[in-house]
């Protein structure tokens, strides 16, 4: 038997991620983003698909500057 808790993969508006209980619903501002497993698949697949740690509100406007 298999004792691993399962878990997804949530993001909020600021598209930054984290990885929630599957037994629970994520906080207020935090969505599944379709991805789950264990604790470890889903730290993994955050360390692949997050790839900017910027929060969405600095980011956006850092990356619109001119060169």
């Amino acid at each position: 038997m298999n004792d691993d808790p399962h878990y997804y993969v949530v993001r909020n508006d600021e598209e930054q991620y984290s990885l929630w209980n599957a037994a629970t619903r994520p906080p207020a501002g935090w969505s599944p983003v379709g991805f789950s497993g264990t604790k470890a698949d889903c730290l993994a697949h955050i360390e692949r698909v997050w790839t900017d740690m910027r929060p969405r509100s600095v980011r956006a406007p850092m990356d619109d500057r001119p060169s």
